[in-house]
């Protein structure tokens, strides 16, 4: 089966869809059952069987259907948030006792979820590399947890290698492919066990929807599907699902378009002198490229520039001249956003995650490349430092 195919039409052939060119929203709270025996048993198997809408639902089902097969992943099950499926895939796999690895930069939330943790007695340790695991590992680390590229500096990490060194150590690896999405990134084709996802951004595509879903081998999914999933209260809502239906029709042809304005503003700003640097993994001078293009089969258009300044002044200048990048904090959408840590983030969590004052992000949306990059140049000729 191809992406686009996957993306469109898996599913939409079933007989309960009655020919119906979109997918029909269940929004019933329960399914009834034609005997006591019947309804046990489906409660026994609440992963699988419709039962109540905390467990899954049809159009629900569709939705982690289409996202399973397109990560090619045996199984994948929706939460109501990112945050919804990281906690839950993350609280599946340890125990009060257990260490966590994580591996880069990752979202923000995800790091405060791991301290949150710690009062029940799982600790954790950040690693900048690969290298850095073979010191920190213990005899009680469980998990692995990283993103590629990861979260504001977009360092690309050698997938195969990282699932390679976690598996002679017996490690579970989790890995967010958020900002690639699964059509241009497979992480569990190369070893990865466990991916998880925020829906809110592409697979979504058009900011009215939070949404999370973690994909994998039915082993390891099944479990965390009928304890953390709903003992977590954080199930999707059909209609929600609907929405990640609807947004999976559409994101093929929307990642190839992202991947050429986002790669087209890059390049601009690489060359600009007001900017120190762009950390891209498309750019043929990041670090990791050579990387990238053996594991990726394509960029997403989320990434950040350094600016030639170590002034917040000049950070919160050069935002507030844009006028086609919006400022906001997420990213996916038709809309060009921008934002930068030194504005909303403390120092000292921005120096552990070595990001500089004038370390700017942006998504770059489906606007015209010439607009973006005519706007973004204006206003660093705005800033009178930076000009």
């Amino acid at each position: 089966m191809d992406d686009e195919w996957i993306c469109g039409r898996l599913g939409e052939d079933e007989p309960w869809m009655l020919g119906a060119v979109n997918p029909p929203i269940f929004e019933n709270s329960l399914f009834a059952f034609a005997t006591a025996e019947e309804l046990g048993e489906a409660i026994r198997n609440e992963d699988e069987r419709y039962v109540y809408w905390r467990g899954t639902n049809p159009t629900v089902d569709l939705a982690q259907r289409k996202l399973a097969a397109l990560e090619r992943g045996e199984r994948a099950k929706c939460f109501g948030s990112g945050m919804g499926a990281i906690s839950a895939t993350i609280s599946s796999l340890v125990s009060a006792g257990d260490h966590v690895l994580v591996l880069g930069a990752v979202y923000g939330p995800t790091t405060q979820f791991l301290r949150y943790l710690e009062k029940y007695g799982v600790t954790h340790t950040h690693v900048d590399s690969l290298q850095a695991c073979d010191s920190a590992i213990r005899e009680s680390t469980r998990l692995l947890y990283f993103e590629s590229p990861s979260y504001m500096r977009y360092e690309v990490f050698d997938i195969p290698a990282v699932t390679a060194w976690a598996a002679r150590h017996g490690l579970v690896t989790v890995m967010d492919n958020t900002w690639s999405t699964p059509i241009f990134q497979k992480p569990l084709t190369m070893g990865v066990d466990l991916v998880v996802h925020s829906l809110s951004k592409y697979v979504g595509g058009h900011s009215d929807l939070v949404g999370g879903v973690v994909v994998g081998p039915s082993r390891l999914i099944r479990p965390l599907a009928l304890t953390e999933y709903q003992l977590y209260g954080a199930a999707m809502s059909p209609h929600d699902a609907a929405k990640v239906i609807k947004g999976l029709r559409t994101l093929p042809v929307r990642m190839a378009a992202h991947q050429e304005r986002g790669l087209a503003v890059a390049e601009f700003l690489a060359d600009h002198p007001a900017v120190r640097r762009v950390n891209h993994p498309g750019l043929a001078s990041h670090p990791g490229h050579a990387v990238a293009l053996q594991q990726m089969s394509g960029f997403s258009s989320l990434f950040s520039v350094e600016l030639d300044t170590e002034s917040r002044q000049d950070v919160a200048a050069f935002l507030d001249l844009l006028r086609h990048f919006r400022i906001g904090v997420s990213w996916g959408g038709f809309e060009s956003l921008v934002n930068a840590p030194a504005l909303t983030t403390k120092e000292s969590v921005r120096a552990t995650m070595g990001i500089p004052v004038g370390l700017v992000r942006l998504s770059v949306g489906l606007e015209a490349a010439e607009t973006l990059i005519k706007d973004l140049g204006l206003a660093l000729e705005g800033v009178g430092r930076l000009a």
